[in-house]
């Protein structure tokens, strides 16, 4: 099946900086892939070449199976929706319009009960509409759209809690009933980790993970107990950190547990803790800078 993206050795640079170094990364098709790192690490400059908004410094780009720059056949069917939207000087319900008239996909049913569920006051303008109320309205447009590739790039970051669960669980429905390629950056990691079914972490320009979501939440484990008996059971794993207090330790292990591994903690009355998602991206961009060469894929 035709990859809804493809990226081979992409890089940009910006002078002497360089936002994205080699970047090659197949989403196949319909998922919901967690595009996260820290500030800085090229996630918006990713998402902006995917979308067609930058060039390419070296490398090559496919979305549908076509370049996407200045391409009409392609375009419309790519949602980009960031923090940052800029409107022109229109009224929140001549940007849903404007919307609908851009996206093939478009389901004016779904806008509306969006801009009912969220409050949106349809005759303000845009301009004058709260932090909270413009990412809203970009929230909706990303879900009505239905674009084949639509990219989120922390566009709810203005949302309260419940706004933001409002968003999930409609981003869920709707991706359940109409499936497409969707790809999440945020900084709310473990808040939006259950959507996730493949996570793709970049740091400084560089893809540092790249797995299925249910691997990652696995790929690390925190033992804590006993200094002995800690040691006892680290021994001959990766070890990326070590914390003591008196006589209490504890070491956060790379890599997946055996099946007897924990009736062997458990002899040695040892915690064993899954890390989250945020605590993942942590370890993983540490052990990026220290093996700058290597990534990590499932």
């Amino acid at each position: 099946m035709m990859p809804a993206i493809s990226l081979t050795d992409l890089s940009r640079r910006y002078g002497h900086q360089l936002a994205l170094d080699g970047i090659t990364l197949d989403i196949d098709g319909p998922s919901i892939t967690g595009l996260l790192g820290r500030n800085g690490a090229g996630k918006t400059t990713l998402l902006r070449i995917i979308a067609a908004q930058e060039f390419v410094s070296a490398g090559r780009i496919e979305v549908l199976g076509a370049d996407p720059v200045e391409n009409e056949a392609i375009l419309p069917h790519i949602a980009f929706v960031r923090e940052d939207q800029a409107f022109p000087q229109f009224r929140v319900h001549h940007a849903l319009r404007a919307a609908s008239c851009f996206f093939p996909n478009w389901s004016a049913p779904l806008a509306d009960a969006l801009a009912a569920e969220f409050d949106l006051p349809m005759d303000r303008r845009v301009s004058k509409l709260s932090r909270g109320m413009r990412s809203a309205l970009s929230a909706v447009i990303g879900l009505a759209a239905r674009a084949e590739v639509t990219l989120f790039d922390e566009p709810y970051a203005g949302l309260d809690a419940v706004a933001r669960r409002l968003f999930y669980d409609r981003l869920l429905a709707d991706y359940a009933e109409h499936p497409r390629a969707v790809l999440l950056s945020t900084h709310l990691i473990d808040e939006a980790s259950g959507l996730f079914e493949r996570v793709v972490m970049l740091d400084h320009g560089r893809i540092v993970l790249d797995a299925s979501a249910d691997d990652v939440r696995g790929a690390f484990t925190r033992v804590i107990g006993a200094v002995d008996a800690v040691e006892e059971f680290v021994a001959g794993r990766a070890v990326v950190e070590r914390r003591r207090i008196a006589s209490q330790e504890s070491a956060v292990v790379a890599g997946g547990l055996h099946d007897g591994d924990r009736p062997w903690a458990q002899q040695l009355r040892l915690a064993l803790e899954p890390l989250s998602l945020q605590q993942v991206l942590v370890h993983s961009s540490a052990q990026a800078e220290r093996h700058p060469e290597e990534g990590t894929s499932a």
